[in-house]
């Protein structure tokens, strides 16, 4: 099975899509995961870069993110705002949108009507769309998650286990068997090293954050494992550790104490050895 190491733009929002574009090749990424910016003119100049790499017949990645802003508004508000978004994000062609879904306050019949507008946009523009595991969203705790999934058989999603880790306090010792349910729909990856009380070590090549790291590799080779054998052809990661605050930062100076993209870069690499030595 091919594994697809994907560069997310959260961290680099400074940066116009051609020059993203440009080092997340150069430092040997398959392709990016973006929550794309409002602005017209960014949009333009991605759809552009997006075009040149398909008539080059480039495998590039690219993976859209629909990441609301929270608003003061109700359950079907919210689900119109949602669908404006994917709609647009499906005009750009993804290969596939990676939705923040829900809220985590919203009813369960509220969710899933917001998970049937999914469904139906994905329907309609043949853009398949996952649902991240996520604090805030409905996928914010592992056995929450459970009956949404016996509602909707072919749902999928994108696995950050971090977000469960802080939710539940723990490395998720307890709840193995609900993650071994939960892992057949997991779809994309993404690689950042939680711990119980927060979404992102340091940096996970520190060896105080060995044990955290062996744990994450579990999980993601358990569900690399399934999609193996489930007969997937192709997976994608993204190495997501992402900057301040998730990144810790020094006090009254606000430095962050590591380099992101270097950080990112790291696991990278160390996802490349690690796949290799399977």
């Amino acid at each position: 099975m091919q594994v697809q190491l994907v560069c997310p733009y959260w961290g680099l929002e400074g940066m116009d899509a051609s020059a993203f574009i440009d080092r997340v090749r150069e430092a040997g990424y398959d392709g990016i995961e973006i929550n794309v910016p409002e602005d017209a003119g960014f949009r333009r100049d991605l759809g552009f870069e997006l075009d040149l790499l398909r008539e080059e017949g480039s495998p590039f990645v690219f993976i859209a993110q629909q990441v609301l802003p929270p608003l003061r508004e109700t359950p079907a508000e919210y689900i119109r705002r949602m669908q404006a978004r994917l709609y647009e994000l499906a005009s750009l062609q993804p290969a596939f949108i990676n939705s923040h879904t829900g809220k985590d306050h919203f009813s369960f019949d509220d969710n899933c009507k917001a998970i049937e507008a999914c469904i139906h946009i994905s329907a309609e523009t043949g853009i398949p769309i996952l649902h991240e595991t996520h604090r805030g969203r409905f996928t914010f705790h592992a056995a929450s998650l459970l009956p949404y999934l016996e509602v909707f058989p072919d749902l999928e999603l994108a696995a950050d286990l971090s977000h469960w880790c802080v939710v539940s306090e723990s490395l998720l010792e307890d709840q193995a068997s609900i993650l071994e349910r939960v892992m057949p729909r997991v779809a994309h990856i993404h690689a950042r090293v939680g711990h119980a009380k927060g979404p992102q070590v340091s940096d996970p090549r520190s060896p105080e954050w060995g044990a955290h790291l062996e744990r994450f590799l579990g999980w993601w080779g358990a569900i690399l494992l399934h999609r193996r054998s489930s007969g997937c052809t192709a997976t994608t990661i993204c190495p997501e550790f992402g900057p301040a605050p998730y990144m810790p930062a020094l006090p009254f100076t606000r430095q962050p104490i590591g380099n992101q993209w270097e950080i990112n870069v790291a696991m990278k690499t160390m996802l490349e050895t690690w796949f290799r030595e399977k």
